[in-house]
């Protein structure tokens, strides 16, 4: 091969991300290499990276191959001892041209490496400017990295860092930048998206961040964030889901669970009725809102009433997109240290709760048809609805923002017709 691949697991900040990345690397120069962006999240994920690595090796014997990402910070000598590997980055490394200057020879020991520094001595996030997001048509802005919680079962705040936020100005520098570039939508993302500001001068929220891009930017036309916390969630971003058209009307939350014993003892900050609250009080403001959500199946210590409590929290709002992780114990993390369940129970929790999942999907799909949506065309002849709902769109331009009619669903994604201004 020549030339860079980069490869990318994991959240849309690591989607990000992996732009700077790719760009930096050819800042320094690098060649014939394939970056590999990992993600820790859970233990499939590092088994999945583990596995991406060995074919990369396979398919490109000459090539260095540089692993970073969370798994990367979080468990730096489990990839430094695969003999595919030539260099283990940092999550902050992974970011700057110098480290890509000063990579290891090839065949150095384990040890050498290593370019993993300790990411809590990490207290600023460095604005990024990103032109391109390679195979999307929305584009993706960093805001915020880090996490000052530590959720019982999450190791991301070790990959991470403590929270720490991009400046207002940088972000509208950016965002600016992208719309001027063709993008017609805007993702904001990061860690813990709705610490925004907490640790910059006057604390802005990231409402009020939402609020600015929007007053400065005429031309974005489409805005959404990428995962919320709804406990942080700020009266201005209230403001937005009540009066601004631009911002897309789903808002994918971070549950975790329905009971209120699992959601003290992963150390959440919410209890059942304030999601309810939340969920409640945003579509009294926005009736057309649609939810998507983190759900956990098979913590530990969950008995099946427990359990129960979550598939019915689902169900009561009627989570339009309903993602489901059977727990994973991750080593260092507290909950792996409390009683485990069984693993086919674990297993077994989560493929229920996804089939919950699914009939709440279905419903959705049923509910939309017969509605009129606005399109943004993606890549590979599919769209998204404004609430973020797939649309089969054959033969529409990549980019396009296009008027339909909902004429049906195959299940897994909509089935729309141009209306006549469109076709026309």
């Amino acid at each position: 091969m020549s030339g860079i691949e980069v490869i990318t697991f994991g959240c849309r900040l690591n989607t990000y991300e992996s732009e700077v990345m790719k760009a930096q690397a050819e800042k320094a120069g690098l060649n014939n290499a394939v970056l590999v962006n990992t993600c820790a999240v859970t233990g499939e994920a590092v088994r999945q990276a583990r596995q991406a690595i060995r074919r990369a090796r396979r398919d490109n014997p000459h090539a260095r191959i540089i692993v970073t990402g969370c798994a990367a910070q979080t468990e730096k000598q489990t990839f430094a001892a695969m003999a595919e590997v030539d260099a283990v980055l940092g999550n902050e490394e992974k970011l700057t041209s110098a480290s890509y200057r000063s990579l290891p020879d090839f065949g150095v020991s384990a040890e050498e490496k290593l370019r993993v520094n300790d990411i809590m001595s990490v207290k600023a996030t460095a604005p990024q400017m990103v032109r391109h997001i390679d195979g999307h048509v929305r584009a993706f802005i960093q805001v915020q990295n880090g996490c000052d919680h530590r959720c019982t079962f999450c190791i991301i705040p070790y990959g991470r860092g403590n929270s720490r936020s991009v400046p207002m100005g940088a972000v509208v520098d950016q965002a600016r930048n992208l719309v001027d570039g063709g993008y017609r939508e805007i993702v904001l993302t990061g860690v813990d998206a709705t610490s925004y500001g907490g640790d910059l001068p006057g604390a802005p929220t990231l409402g009020l961040l939402a609020k600015t891009l929007l007053k400065q930017i005429p031309d974005i036309r489409r805005l959404r964030l990428s995962s919320i916390d709804s406990i942080e969630a700020d009266a201005h971003l209230m403001d937005l889901i009540a009066d601004e058209p631009r911002f897309m009307p789903h808002l994918h939350l971070s549950l975790q669970h329905g009971d209120d014993m699992m959601l003290k003892r992963m150390k959440r900050r919410h209890l059942r009725a304030d999601a309810l609250r939340f969920i409640e009080d945003a579509r009294r403001l926005r009736p057309e809102m649609s939810f998507g959500a983190d759900m956990i199946a098979g913590f530990p210590t969950e008995t099946e009433d427990m359990f129960d409590n979550a598939v019915r929290l689902a169900e009561e709002v009627g989570i339009a997109h309903l993602h489901v992780f059977p727990y994973s114990p991750r080593p260092g993390t507290p909950a792996a240290r409390m009683p485990q369940l069984d693993r086919s129970l674990v297993k077994d929790r989560a493929a229920r709760l996804r089939a919950t999942g699914h009939r709440l999907h279905q419903s959705h799909l049923d509910g939309m048809i017969g509605t009129r949506q606005w399109l943004l065309v993606e890549n590979n002849g599919l769209a998204h609805t404004e609430n973020f709902t797939l649309v089969a769109a054959p033969g529409l331009r990549p980019g396009e923002l296009v008027p339909v009619t909902i004429t049906g669903h195959n299940g897994k994604h909509l089935d729309m017709q141009l209306t006549a201004a469109a076709a026309a």
